[in-house]
């Protein structure tokens, strides 16, 4: 019963991909899945950002946190329209095709996101990078990217989704470079060692990750520095117990990432299984759930 449930399931997932590819913009897609208490904080502050449009339209800042406001509530097509306009008003500015290229991302639309990012890089180029506020601060109140660092990260996101791995490599390169900190540093590693190891670079991917540790400082990104531990010491002992005995898995960056590794290690009805577990799951958003959708499309 349950090899049936992954099948079916994994055929949905299938035609969710290739479907987006062909009309991306126009798909369904489910809302998030948001407490109360989160989505009341969505929900004012977009009005606090709608508010602030509406009396100064033209304020780029005003136009930037209107739209990614709109797309914390899963409004994705309204905030890419936000952003084209955007464009329209601040053709230079990055951030607009920054913002955008991601949404395009979840909305599966991968060569649009390439387009926008690719533009956003070179818009970039030869400037101070800047520090991008979070929408919900983290525990210290630090963000932990920059305007430069989330557009390599994308771009390299974007490539690898399309399984386009040797452009996916030199965007996450470039970005470990502009990676000042700890966090970004082990998301972006994260990716990078991957897209080496799918490339057959396996020793280049162990070279790339030997200095990651546990003694490094992390304020969000856990989770990416477990997946790089297990890397390391070959043990998946540690995310197996976070992802076991669940129907479908909440965190789809752990499951995702397991069933990558058991992939590479040529385990593949395993990874199947923990791809198929993401997609059954309510992150439909988030860049695990789009990379296992990815996967069960080639593994098909």
């Amino acid at each position: 019963m349950r090899k049936l449930i992954y099948s079916t399931l994994f055929i949905i997932a299938s035609i969710t991909v290739f479907s987006q590819r062909e009309n991306c913009e126009d798909k369904q897609h489910p809302m998030p899945v948001l407490s109360d208490s989160l989505k009341n904080i969505f929900q004012k502050n977009l009005v606090s950002a709608e508010n602030k449009f509406r009396y100064d339209p033209a304020n780029a800042e005003h136009i930037i946190w209107y739209g990614r406001r709109t797309a914390y509530l899963g409004n994705y097509k309204e905030a890419i329209d936000i952003y084209s306009n955007g464009i329209k008003l601040y053709p230079q500015n990055a951030r607009f095709y920054r913002h955008r290229g991601h949404r395009y991302i979840t909305l599966r639309c991968f060569d649009k996101a390439i387009s926008d990012l690719k533009k956003a890089s070179e818009l970039v180029s030869g400037q101070v990078d800047e520090i991008e506020a979070d929408g919900i601060p983290n525990a210290a109140n630090m963000p932990t990217s920059t305007l430069h660092s989330n557009i390599w990260y994308h771009l390299g996101l974007a490539y690898y989704l399309k399984a386009e791995y040797r452009k996916a490599l030199l965007a996450f390169e470039k970005c470990t470079s502009v990676s000042d900190n700890d966090d970004m540093l082990v998301a972006t590693l994260n990716w990078l060692n991957i897209t080496l190891r799918k490339m057959g670079r396996e020793k280049e991917a162990g070279q790339r990750i030997k200095e990651v540790s546990a003694a490094m400082t992390i304020i969000e990104n856990r989770d990416y520095l477990d997946i790089l531990l297990m890397y390391i010491s070959g043990d998946d002992s540690k995310l197996v117990e976070k992802t076991k005995n669940q129907e479908t898995l909440s965190n789809s960056t752990l499951g995702f990432a397991l069933g990558t590794y058991y992939l590479l290690n040529g385990k593949k009805q395993k990874a199947r299984e923990l791809f198929e577990k993401v997609v059954a799951g309510n992150q439909w958003a988030s860049f695990g759930y789009i990379a296992s959708e990815a996967e069960l499309a080639r593994m098909n």
